[in-house]
């Protein structure tokens, strides 16, 4: 069987397995053979045989019936055949893969039935011919075999041959590609089931729509008013297109509206790109001038603030300031005045009369008041005062108070010392005769720049320290004694001394602050 197998050379068209052909089909004889192959002829080759159904009415033109019927009866059978060889064959020789069909010669008595007695008068030598050829073809199969028993070797050639002719009918008259082993076979019947189970429900939906389209025979009212209607749907149709086509012309006139909108659209569009580049870069401007301006506005209030700080505070007072240490009059941190406790040595008191003195010079100066009958000399702890006098004893003073008085008066100066050497304690009065002068001189200056204080503040409308009122000292001073307290050490306590000290640096701070109103008013006209 499986030399059989290998010379056969029969493969299943769909998995490519080897098939072995059942013996029955290798004996077929011509009778089998025809009766095999007109089972598979395609079913138009017997509509003509067949007698049409009867029906009540035809669904159709009889014309075109008989157009219908004369293309059936010219269909041919489908002369497609996929015949893959195997791979093994294909290796080795044989036929070309694309070749779809095999030209196999095989014998009348073969491949055809035995004629009727009728036809065999007729078709006579065409069946000799045929003969002869078969018996030529059966002799050249069996010197082809070269070996002996050729006859039978040539018997199993035919056998293969009128096998392979077979499937190869077989294939040409159906959709199937033969031969196919049985899985496949089961599979192809499986499926061919399911499509004739498919092919009977669209058979039962035709009977059925065809058997209600026979009940459903329009009369010849239905008709007439079908073809009223029809009528009627062409008139509607026309009108239909007669709007069909104005609403087109308005399209076509709203679209080129629409582009000359949208061209105006970008033209707006770029103008309005443009407008807001420009107002971008007007805005960076403005916000960089606005910087800028609240830059300066914000310098300028720091530096007004500086300026107004600066006005407000006076020179004067950052260079000498008058305050008090419990019982003491203090100028720049100096106490002026003695008293047994606290113990003040006398460098601190000759240092702090100097203060005083420099305070008195500068006030004048700023003011621009001349003591009359003296002259401040501030040299620190060594401050003097010079007296001026005139020839005969009198003063300049009172040489301009008298009304007789020489033409060219000499003028001589006697220098007071504001300062003591401390050698000598404070009860020996007469070995401080000279600070005690001095200090007296120093009293009378103070006077006469308060007395033109409030001349020049009465004069200008009144106006203390703080700009109201009405200018005055705050203690009288008359000769040696201040509010009733002498500025002398001789024949005095400590204690007295010491308030008259301070009274006396209290009516100095009333005129540095006096002078400091002034500076304020020069500067508000000046602006």
């Amino acid at each position: 069987m499986a030399n059989e197998k290998k010379t056969s050379g029969l493969y299943c068209q769909k998995c490519r397995t080897p098939v072995e052909v059942d013996a029955s089909i290798d004996q077929l004889n011509p009778a089998a053979f025809k009766l095999l192959t007109d089972s598979t002829a395609p079913p138009q080759q017997h509509a003509a045989k067949a007698t049409p159904p009867r029906q009540s009415r035809p669904t159709y033109p009889s014309a075109r019936h008989q157009t219908y019927d004369a293309a059936i009866q010219s269909a041919r059978n489908p002369t497609f055949k996929r015949n893959v060889p195997p791979r093994s064959y294909t290796q080795h020789g044989g036929h070309n893969p694309a070749m779809s069909f095999v030209s196999v010669h095989m014998s009348e008595s073969m491949l055809s039935p035995p004629s009727s007695p009728s036809n065999r008068g007729t078709d006579g030598p065409s069946l000799k011919a045929e003969a002869e050829s078969n018996g030529a073809e059966i002799t050249r199969r069996a010197s082809v075999t070269g070996a002996p028993g050729a006859v039978g070797g040539g018997r199993m050639a035919d056998g293969m041959e009128t096998t392979t002719r077979m499937f190869e009918i077989l294939s040409a008259r159906s959709d199937i590609d033969h031969p196919i082993c049985v899985e496949c076979t089961e599979l192809l019947v499986e499926g061919l089931q399911k499509r004739l189970g498919v092919a009977t429900k669209e058979r039962d939906a035709y009977v059925d729509y065809l058997r209600r389209a026979n009940m459903d025979v329009p009369s010849a009212e239905e008709l007439e008013s079908a073809q009223a209607a029809r009528r009627t749907a062409e008139k509607d149709e026309a009108a239909a297109l007669s709007s069909l086509e104005k609403l087109e012309a308005e399209k076509a006139e709203l679209d080129a509206q629409l582009a000359a909108l949208e061209a105006e659209s970008r033209a707006l569009d770029q103008k309005e790109s443009e407008f807001w580049r420009d107002r971008n870069a007007f805005s960076t401007n403005l916000a960089g001038f606005q910087h800028e301006r609240d830059a300066l506005t914000s310098k300028h209030a720091h530096d007004n603030q500086i300026l107004t700080q600066l006005q407000r505070r006076s020179v004067y007072n950052d260079t000498f300031n008058i305050t008090h240490d419990n019982h003491f009059a203090t100028i720049n941190g100096l106490r002026l005045g003695r008293l047994p406790a606290p113990y003040v040595d006398w460098p601190e008191i000759n240092a702090a009369w100097g203060q005083t003195c420099l305070l008195l010079a500068t006030l004048a100066e700023r003011l621009g008041y001349k003591f009359q009958g003296y002259e401040l000399c501030p040299m620190g702890s060594s401050s003097t005062i010079l007296k001026l006098e005139v020839k005969g004893g009198s003063s300049v003073a009172s040489n301009e108070r008298n009304t007789s008085t020489t033409s060219s008066p000499t003028v001589t100066r006697q220098r007071l010392e504001l300062y003591s050497s401390g050698d000598f304690p404070l009860n020996f009065t007469f070995l401080h005769r000279k600070f005690d002068t001095a200090m007296v001189a120093f009293l009378e200056c103070l006077r006469q720049l308060g007395e033109f204080v409030e001349s020049t503040g009465a004069a200008h409308g009144g106006g203390g320290p703080g700009g109201l009122g009405t200018v005055k000292m705050p203690y009288e001073i008359k000769k040696d004694k201040i509010h009733d307290q002498s500025i002398r050490l001789a024949l005095n306590k400590e204690e007295f001394w010491t308030k008259a000290c301070k009274y006396t640096l209290t009516c100095c701070k009333y005129l540095l602050a006096h002078a400091n109103n002034v500076d304020n008013q020069g500067l508000r006209r000046g602006r």
